[in-house]
Formats: structure tokens, sequence, C-alpha cells
């Protein structure tokens, strides 16, 4: 069974920064896309950012110039840095993972979830 852990979230102020590390076990599609995507209350969830196995990245318009995701393959880790944070970014952040279907931030194109970490961004 496929498992993913996130870790890396907490509080800070508006203008700071936070990682988040997503640790993914026995998932071995050849052709897949992993991202992350948040969900704050009341609101559906929204893709974040995604990477595919050739390395293409998707990001929302939202956090474009200021968050990045990247992947260690040799540790099968999924980063995601989040730079000049906002209030708006407060959420829970879930690690996803799933068979290629083509660059994208679709939440149903995701087959496999973690149990999220929240992110908190004070004014």
């Amino acid at each position: 069974q496929v498992q993913l852990v996130e870790s890396g979230g907490g509080s800070v102020q508006a203008g700071g920064s936070l990682r988040l590390s997503c640790a993914a076990s026995r998932f071995t599609y050849s052709s897949y896309c992993m991202g992350w995507f948040r969900q704050a209350p009341g609101k559906e969830r929204e893709g974040v950012a995604t990477i595919d196995s050739d390395g293409v990245k998707s990001y929302a318009d939202s956090v474009k110039g200021r968050f990045t995701i990247s992947q260690d393959n040799a540790k099968n880790t999924l980063i995601l840095q989040m730079n000049s944070l906002k209030p708006e970014d407060t959420a829970m952040y879930y690690c996803a993972a799933g068979r290629w279907v083509g660059s994208t931030l679709n939440p149903a194109d995701f087959g496999y979830w973690g149990r999220g970490t929240q992110v908190t961004v004070s004014s």
C-alpha cells in the first residue's frame, strides 16, 4: 500500500517561509505525478504545485514566484519550499500521488493522499 507522510507545517508570520516534506513509500509507478494540495476551512481542496516523472512542474497562479516544488528521488521525498507566505496561504496541506495523466492540478487525478500538515500564516 502506498504511503505518503507529510511534515514541516507550522505557524509563521506573513512574509516568512516554511518547507514541507512528503515521504513516499511503496509508490513504484514509472510514469507518475506528485503534488501538493491545500484546503482551507469552508473551501474546496485546490492544487498548489505538482511535478511529474519527466520533471514538468505546474503551479497555481496564486503561488507562482513564491513556492517551489522539487523531489529527491534518492530519498523518495517531495518538497514544497514556501516563501513570502501570506495569511491566505493558511490551510491544511496535503501530499498526493498518482499515475501520470499529464500536467495537472486537479485533485481528482490523484489516487493516493497523505493525512495533511497544517500551515498557519498570521498577519
